[in-house]
């Protein structure tokens, strides 16, 4: 006979489904998306219920006091943690998100989840805040088509970093949080305490370009644009084709040097239209790949290096039949402005990798990471995150017209940055008809880190200079710099100014000033001892820059869209910018630079209030290929009158000196 159960078992197992039945009960946001895809740890804010709109949130977690610790509290630097979020609360899908986050406390981000910074690696310097995209979901679909699913419509960034300047009474908040993509509008951020939120919604009134719409995020154009496409896939290996677009008209690159990290064990086992700058197959028998594959050769395979370095193939390997026969290879890494030359403004090769366990699989692809290109004498690159973009179509291969698409494309977009002061690769020196002294190049222009500098001073201004000492190299004008201070009652300091360690520099003189117009000249040094090949130099001239009229040495084009910018470069047979080479008598002569020189005219006509001695008459900007030169900081006085017949003598001997420098050469 079956005995009925305990009361005290009733009661309990009542308790037992109440309990499962409250905790199904609810939606908990923090239990999806660990990976940075949806909701974090905490339910979202109240304010996103009256959000119809993109939905924006930063908050800051916790900090603490780094190494080392300094009294001064705007010197102390803190690791912190953040977390910011962005969810589509709207009917529109957002395609390829762009959050910023405007950081002012000197921040340096170390890594973020689930996003990655649009303008570089980590760490990554934030001090004028940053743009995060999306890494795992850089689409956010609506809350209507999927159900709420919270993974697909929103994005959690976990973020750490350092910051400095900053009391422990003090909440280090952003200034702003808000969304910049194309044809929408946020207010200002609303802030409580740690957090700070904001409602960014479309602009109706905003005429946004429509394009065709894409799969993955729209294309980005920047100052260089590579593309890694994926051609060929199969489980263990894929071939991968990469594309570099030079795509500003200043821009340039010489003997381009090409780094990535590669994340998940990849290696190199063939390339076509470039190599590797190390080959060693110890290193691939002793690495995961060298465990796996077995039975592969390595002494034929490229490269087992986690950060490759690539460089493009010289001219003689470009019909190579291994190596070479590649569309827009082999051009020694030469990147050319687009309006020099639009062939030579793109470089290509091909590399086949091979994958390690577990992407065994055709459709476990992934790009490598961290991108870094750089030149010997060229504009430095900041590069973005790849990003993954719809596939890239090509010609069919069977001339038939048809296009082929690849499986995959990622992009990844470089900007050029501005020099820091003392890290110019350039610099120039400024001269004029009515001042009889050269104003040379800022002291350490170019940088002091090689230099002894007890022997010298880094912080003192240059020593005015007579024009011809800029036509010997800056070991050889301690003694003409001493001897023309004596001359016109200067003060030289005991210790001397350290050099400028530009291997170009480049003279600007103006020769003439009358009513309806001016002329200058322009004077390129070569302190390398190797030669520029197709040369060029960019001049933005400001409010003088429409009275361009001609030069008479050289090749001359406005540069779009303002035409303030003129470009020169040498002309057919005169495109080779020489190195440095000894003088006549080594043991006696100075070394003498590679030059090339010309004259520019300018009129005055339709130009209100021009002002040459004022500074109207010299560049506000230069750049030798590419490259920002560093600009002097002062412009030579217009003399007295006493003085005009000196100068105009001295510009005629600096150009009688330089013109049979030339025709030595």
């Amino acid at each position: 006979m079956m005995k009925p159960w305990d009361t005290r078992y009733s009661f309990s197992l009542l308790i037992l489904l109440s309990s499962i039945i409250f905790l199904c009960n609810g939606q908990d946001y923090g239990m999806v998306g660990e990976d940075g895809g949806g909701g974090g740890g905490d339910e979202p804010p109240p304010e996103m219920a009256s959000c119809n709109g993109i939905f924006m949130s930063y908050s800051f977690g916790s900090r603490e006091r780094e190494y080392p610790h300094v009294k001064n509290v705007t010197a102390q630097s803190w690791a912190f943690k953040a977390t910011a979020m962005i969810v589509n609360a709207g009917r529109e899908e957002l395609k390829g998100w762009q959050m910023f986050v405007g950081f002012r406390h000197k921040e340096l981000i170390v890594s973020a989840t689930g996003a990655t910074p649009m303008e570089g690696d980590f760490p990554l310097d934030a001090s004028n805040g940053t743009t995060f995209i999306g890494s795992s979901n850089p689409d956010l679909k609506t809350s209507i088509e999927t159900a709420g699913d919270f993974t697909q419509i929103s994005t959690n960034i976990e973020i750490t970093g350092t910051l400095f300047g900053v009391s422990k009474a003090v909440t280090p908040m952003p200034r702003t949080i808000k969304l910049t993509n194309d044809g929408w509008e946020c207010p200002d951020a609303k802030r409580k305490g740690g957090n700070m939120h904001v409602c960014c919604k479309r602009n109706p009134k905003l005429k946004t370009k429509t394009g065709p719409k894409t799969k993955f995020a729209p294309r980005r154009y920047g100052d260089l644009n590579i593309v890694y496409d994926v051609l060929q896939s199969f489980d263990s290996n894929y071939l991968a084709q990469v594309t570099i677009d030079n795509d500003n008209p200043l821009g340039r690159l010489d003997r381009w040097n090409l780094t990535w990290e590669w994340t998940r064990g990849e290696i190199i086992n063939t390339m076509r239209g470039a190599y590797t700058y190390k080959k060693d197959p110890s290193e691939c028998l002793y690495s995961k790949a060298g465990q796996y594959y077995k039975d592969l050769d390595f002494s034929q395979v490229i490269n087992c290096q986690k950060k490759p370095a690539i460089s493009d193939l010289p001219p003689e390997k470009k019909d190579d039949k291994v190596m070479g026969k590649l569309p827009y290879c082999c051009k020694n890494g030469t990147l050319l402005p687009p309006i020099m030359d639009p062939f030579k403004a793109r470089s290509m090769f091909q590399l086949q990798v091979f994958k390690l366990p577990p992407d065994l699989n055709r459709t476990a692809l992934y790009p490598p990471q961290h991108w870094k290109i750089d030149g010997i004498l060229n504009p430095q690159y900041k590069c973005g995150a790849p990003v993954r973009v719809d596939a890239s179509p090509f010609p069919d291969p069977t001339g038939l017209p048809a296009v082929t698409y690849a499986i995959a494309s990622w992009q990844v977009v470089c900007n050029i940055t501005k020099p820091k002061v003392q890290a110019s690769r350039c610099c120039v020196s400024f001269s004029a008809f009515y001042n009889n002294s050269a104003v040379p190049c800022n002291t350490c222009a170019c940088g002091c880190n090689d230099i002894d500098t007890d022997t010298c001073d880094a912080h003192r201004n240059p020593l005015l200079l007579p024009p011809d000492a800029l036509l010997v190299p800056f070991e050889n004008r301690t003694l003409k710099a001493r001897a023309w201070a004596r001359q016109n009652h200067m003060p030289v300091p005991k210790k001397l100014p350290c050099p400028d360690n530009c291997g170009v520099s480049i003279n600007w003189h103006i020769s003439t000033d009358y009513r309806n117009g001016w002329t200058a000249r322009i004077t390129v040094f070569n302190w390398r001892s190797f030669a520029f090949e197709d040369w060029f130099v960019a001049i933005d001239m400001g409010k003088a820059g429409p009275g361009y009229e001609n030069v008479y040495s050289f090749n001359g084009t406005r540069v779009p869209p303002n035409n303030r910018t003129i470009m020169f470069q040498g002309l057919p047979g005169m495109n080779y910018l020489v190195g440095q080479v000894n003088g006549t008598n080594p043991i006696r002569d100075p070394a003498v630079p590679g030059k090339q020189q010309s004259v520019i005219s300018f009129t005055k006509k339709n130009i209100k209030g021009l002002n040459i001695p004022e500074g109207d008459g010299f560049p506000t900007k230069l750049f030798f290929n590419g490259e920002e030169c560093a600009l002097p900081k002062h412009f030579p006085k217009k003399s007295s009158g006493h003085r005009r017949g000196i100068s105009v003598l001295m510009s005629l001997v600096f150009a009688t000196m330089a013109a049979f420098a030339l025709m030595m050469d």
